[in-house]
């Protein structure tokens, strides 16, 4: 922590004297202290530090926007956002304004340094609290949209993989029992449904899916 030097952006005296002496106590340099995000970003600029520990509700210009002008104008410069807000739509836009990190303000100590420590490497580090919000999100999202392999029958889904295995009409027709004019309908439907109306598509839809295994 020695070799990290950091900046302070908080618009409260006493929480940026209080993080001072919990970085100095963790060994890290604070060079440069700021009390809104127009001062972060002039300060960060001439002072070019490892980190910014930016805080996410300042006045006259918010640490999201700070951010964005720090990150486009140093980038050598990593931010860590600090946060009362438990919130992944909160932590999603600090990652979109740049930042590396998205550290709740009630972290501890020892978070405190593996944030910092990871941003310092290039790394992202999110509080864990942050990370179950954007994990269930994402969970709920995924089940929640439709996957076309489901708008399939499975002797559908049987036929296309065949296809892209690139099985030919009368070996399909001959493994599936059927005949080939029965296989012709079949995949016309198939294709109907998928919107798709050529084999290659059909293989690229198929791979995509996971039904077969085939670098694209």
């Amino acid at each position: 922590m020695k070799s990290i030097r950091i900046v302070l952006a908080d618009d409260h005296a006493l929480v940026r004297a209080g993080f001072r002496t919990l970085l100095e106590q963790l060994g890290a340099q604070v060079v440069g202290e700021a009390k809104d995000g127009r001062e972060a970003v002039q300060i960060a600029t001439a002072l070019k530090p490892d980190i910014v520990l930016m805080d996410i509700s300042m006045p006259g210009l918010n640490g999201l926007e700070a951010t964005t002008r720090l990150v486009r104008d140093c980038p050598g410069v990593r931010v860590i956002i600090l946060s009362m807000h438990d919130s992944a739509e909160y932590a999603r836009r600090a990652i979109r304004a740049g930042a590396l990190g998205y550290l709740l303000k009630d972290s501890s100590g020892a978070e405190l340094e593996m944030a910092i420590r990871a941003v310092a490497a290039g790394k992202t580090y999110l509080s864990p609290g942050i990370s179950m919000h954007i994990l269930s999100d994402y969970s709920k999202k995924i089940r929640t949209e439709s996957d076309p392999l489901d708008r399939l029958t499975t002797r559908q889904r049987e036929i296309l993989q065949l296809i892209a295995e690139g099985h030919s009409r009368k070996e399909i027709a001959q493994r599936m029992n059927i005949s080939v004019k029965t296989f012709d309908t079949y995949r016309a439907q198939l294709m109907d449904h998928l919107d798709i109306h050529d084999v290659a598509g059909l293989v690229r839809f198929a791979a995509r899916a996971g039904l077969i295994d085939f670098e694209l």
